[in-house]
């Protein structure tokens, strides 16, 4: 060929050897930012009224919920200092877990230490590891993990996507949400590793008695599996019960503790996380979870270094006085919430929240005959009302929405004023 000529391309092949995994396609049918992602997709760009978001549990754009001025210095502190550019370990830098081991001994009867605290990018990680390191040998039988419904589908999606199959146990809104630890028994079997349970609850704002999580310890111990206790809303309580944490029975049965700074500090866009072994007895280092998920973490991405170096000092100086005005915010806007609820026709609430920055109302559909369903309804109040509140469906749990009121109490004000009315003008339309 002269240098001149012009070269040919290799005449493209009739089929490319990629193709979707149609499972992992429809696995963003389970994201909560999805499916607000959808209904925000419909809403009227002329409303000139602001948009009430009600639909998820991020309130650190409202300045009533600004984070601590310590855990900012922490952070600011880490990055002048010059010593947190570099790439962590695999587990977290020691410092970092040897101040979270500390911290969150102080609500246990023994002392957790560094070792039993990994690092991870927020708390969406810690479920991903647990769900990849519990998932089985490939061609081994399927494991199975048993989650609440309604409950947090980042479960069930990391699960699917690891091949384990999710089983699903109810929270019983007559008994303030407390798991059905009968249809737990009654759904394990040789091949299910671990049950969840989140407390303070998401998406139902309970919180459970000491009481409720010594039978799910006792019944995971009969069982012979252990529990994920999601606690990243742990002491954003503002009811008559206290939070106690999961690993209080640590010595009944194994207890993997899922946690960050998120909720608490009020900064999920820092994506700090933890995985903790709340395991006496090392029944974890026995059956090698301790180092799959030492494992895991050597080949996933760590949490940002400096954030890591800002841990200790954030633990430390955080002062109490902004916890405390954290859990007045969120008692306050709770009340105007349970309230407000109270009054509007079409949707029924079975109980007040305590904890966490959600409740869940349960939907009339003979008020609110123009509805077809939960998806319909929240659809529906974003395009005439400029109101984001989340679907059942989005948390397992058909035809009932998951409202946050962790925002500023007068725009939560707006926001159900907006639901008032929204309800009220479809009632009368079939009147």
């Amino acid at each position: 060929m002269s240098n001149g000529a012009m070269h040919q391309p290799t005449p493209a092949p009739e089929m490319w050897n990629f193709a979707p995994d149609e499972a992992l396609l429809g696995l963003s049918a389970l994201s909560v930012r999805s499916v607000l992602g959808s209904i925000k997709a419909g809403m009227d760009p002329s409303d000139g009224r602001p948009v009430i978001p009600l639909g998820h549990g991020d309130p650190s754009a409202f300045p009533c919920f600004r984070t601590a001025p310590e855990a900012v210095e922490a952070v600011s502190a880490a990055l002048h200092s010059g010593m947190h550019n570099c790439y962590p370990t695999g587990v977290g830098l020691e410092p970092a877990r040897r101040s979270i081991a500390r911290h969150l001994s102080l609500d246990l009867p023994y002392e957790l230490s560094p070792d039993d605290v990994y690092l991870t990018s927020g708390c969406c990680q810690a479920i991903e590891i647990v769900c990849s390191v519990l998932a089985g040998r490939p061609g081994a039988a399927s494991s199975n993990i048993l989650l609440p419904r309604p409950g947090y589908l980042f479960y069930e999606a990391r699960a699917a996507f690891n091949g384990m199959e999710a089983r699903y146990f109810h929270l019983l809104p007559d008994s303030d949400w407390e798991a059905d630890l009968d249809a737990v028994e009654a759904l394990a079997d040789r091949n299910t590793v671990a049950m969840v349970l989140v407390n303070p609850g998401n998406p139902c704002g309970n919180v459970y008695t000491y009481d409720h999580l010594a039978k799910v310890a006792e019944t995971a111990r009969k069982l012979g599996i252990f529990v994920i206790a999601d606690e990243v809303y742990a002491h954003l309580t503002f009811g008559k019960k206290r939070f106690v944490p999961m690993g209080v029975f640590g010595s009944v049965a194994p207890v993997l503790t899922l946690g960050s700074i998120s909720k608490r500090w009020v900064v999920p866009g820092w994506r700090l996380g933890w995985i903790v072994t709340n395991d006496p007895h090392g029944v974890f280092r026995r059956t090698k979870l301790v180092e799959s998920i030492k494992s895991y973490l050597d080949i996933s991405c760590d949490p940002a270094t400096f954030v890591q170096g800002a841990i200790p000092e954030l633990l430390e100086k955080t002062k109490q006085e902004f916890f405390d005005n954290t859990v007045d915010i969120l008692r306050q806007t709770a009340d105007i919430c349970w309230e407000k609820l109270k009054g509007i026709s079409g949707i029924t609430c079975p109980s007040k929240p305590e904890g966490s920055m959600f409740v869940m109302v349960k939907l009339d559909f003979s008020c609110l005959q123009d509805i077809k369903d939960d998806m319909d309804f929240c659809c529906k109040l974003a395009k005439e009302e400029a109101v984001l509140v989340l679907p059942g469906c989005a948390v397992g749990y058909k035809n009932w929405v998951r409202i946050t009121f962790a925002i500023g109490p007068s725009s939560l004000e707006d926001g159900l004023d907006r639901l008032k009315s929204f309800c009220s003008r479809h009632s009368e339309t079939k009147k």
